[in-house]
């Protein structure tokens, strides 16, 4: 396992949740200092992959290039950190496959990032997808360390190979060394019996206040929103820089009182950002310098990285064989792209998401109305012209869930599909076939909706669970719907829908 060769010395001081942290010594760089005397170090920053293989057919993406892109850095500068601003364990779509009767639920991230060399992570919301025992497990097979500030155990402790913070020195010329504070934050947006949360901006703010006399450089990773990364920057001035995750669309903005920098990468490794940081330890200046690059098919791959996402890969498609899933199988060749991206189906209809709606409604032959949410479709990539094969379907639909039908009360589906438009941005937005709005008001076979009238309703089973943003009365708890039948996976139904619509391949 290839690991950042400048760790020397490692220290970890538990004393409570609030007060753990850890120093880090780091050797020299090898190259003669500049006679200016100052220290120079670099930072790699990922947020949000839930792919270990390249996106968009091949030409984005992939960990094996992050990978060359860190041997590349290092080899300019020893003092070189890579770091993930959270979001990895979940949600995958090799991680939705069923080895030895448990989903991987991200181990294959985790074995690639400890190959690629990550030195530190931020938790993100999605890292709490995962059930108490895999995400233990998860912790105790990464190889690099996590950051957590405000989120604890259900008893108030920091969990394993986590501190709130770690204080990295950088030697310079002798008496000369950088010390730089990372601090971290993770919103409280995934509520798990098994972590607390505090006030991720109230936290950052009394750790600076903190460090300050003791550090020369104060940076965060965090994984909270824009907004509250901004906020962030306004409330905690002394932050040099916050590299933040949750969006999945590259950001760099200045904000708060010192113009603090806040980047955020494009998900899935399309970019990463580079910053290099140059400390004079005379005038106790930093300066920060950001690039985003991008990660193509331009960049070789790693060898040994390759290998184990390989590996990963095989042991995948080995389980969903198993469900009955064909991952390698062709399904159809597009003739168009598919829209998949969050920004995508989130805030508007796409050709990806019609097509699933009416794949609903194909499958359940007497539905007058298919509905389901945004959320669903995990894939964030566009599916380009050519060949589609099964495991594509999978990363649209990671999670499958059935296809069930309901009668459902006319208001009852008016409101729900209200409120499917008020969650517009969120996975809550709903995709839908057989209803339109037109003339201010839904209707179904052009006529409006009927609060009186009975409908049959093809709908997802996490939609009917009542568990969506603002759709908890959506439930068979509540009177006014009925549970029919099910018509089984829903990814099923979608490779049935492409051979409709394109041709068996």
């Amino acid at each position: 396992m290839r690991r950042t060769l400048f760790i020397t010395t490692l220290i970890l001081l538990f004393a409570g949740c609030s007060g753990a942290r850890v120093e880090t010594t780091l050797a020299p760089a090898q190259a003669e200092m500049a006679s200016d005397r100052t220290i120079e170090v670099t930072i790699l920053q990922m947020n949000d992959v839930y792919e270990i293989t390249p996106v968009e057919g091949g030409k984005r993406g992939g960990l094996a290039r992050v990978a060359t892109v860190r041997d590349q850095l290092l080899a300019e500068n020893p003092n070189t950190i890579t770091v993930i601003a959270g979001d990895f364990y979940s949600p995958s779509a090799l991680g939705t496959a069923q080895v030895d009767g448990e989903r991987l639920a991200g181990k294959q991230m985790v074995a690639v990032l400890n190959e690629l060399g990550l030195d530190y992570a931020a938790y993100g919301n999605h890292e709490f997808d995962v059930d108490r025992e895999s995400f233990y497990q998860r912790i105790e097979e990464s190889a690099f360390e996590y950051l957590a500030s405000n989120i604890t155990d259900e008893n108030g402790h920091l969990f394993p190979s986590t501190a709130t913070h770690y204080i990295l020195k950088f030697p310079g010329q002798p008496g000369d060394t950088l010390r730089m504070a990372l601090v971290g934050s993770t919103l409280d947006s995934n509520q798990k019996e098994y972590v607390r949360y505090s006030d991720p901006l109230a936290t950052i703010k009394q750790l600076v206040d903190d460090l300050a006399n003791r550090t020369d450089a104060q940076i965060a990773l965090t994984h909270l929103a824009i907004d509250q990364d901004e906020e962030l920057a306004a409330e905690v001035p002394e932050l040099d820089l916050i590299m933040g995750g949750h969006e999945h669309e590259n950001i760099q903005v200045l904000r708060g009182p010192d113009l603090t920098p806040i980047t955020k990468a494009d998900a899935n490794a399309r970019t990463v950002y580079i910053h290099r940081l140059t400390f004079d330890p005379v005038t106790k200046k930093l300066e920060v310098a950001s690039d985003i690059k991008l990660i193509t098919d331009a960049i070789q791959d790693d060898p040994a990285t390759a290998q184990v996402v390989d590996k990963w890969v095989d042991i995948a498609f080995a389980g969903f064989r198993e469900q009955g899933l064909k991952p390698g199988q062709p399904v159809v060749t597009l003739t168009e792209p598919m829209d998949g991206r969050e920004s995508s189906v989130r805030n508007e209809s796409t050709r990806l998401t019609d097509l699933i709606a009416q794949a609903m409604l194909s499958a359940a032959s007497d539905a007058d109305v298919s509905i389901y949410n945004s959320g669903s479709i995990r894939i964030d990539d566009v599916l380009p012209p050519g060949t589609l094969i099964e495991y594509d379907v999978i990363r649209i639909l990671p999670f499958g869930g059935d296809i069930l039908i309901a009668d459902m009360k006319g208001s009852l589906l008016d409101s729900t599909l209200t409120q499917g438009v008020d969650n517009k941005g969120s996975g809550g937005f709903l995709q839908h076939a057989g209803v339109v709005w037109e003339d201010g008001a839904w209707k179904v076979d052009g006529n409006p909706i009927d609060p009186d009238q009975t409908y049959r309703v093809a709908i997802n089973d996490f939609l009917a669970s009542g568990r969506e943003s603002g759709l908890n009365y959506l439930s068979f708890n509540n009177p006014s719907m009925t549970q029919v039948e099910s018509h089984g996976d829903i990814r099923f139904a979608v490779i049935a829908e492409l051979k409709k619509q394109y041709g068996e391949k």
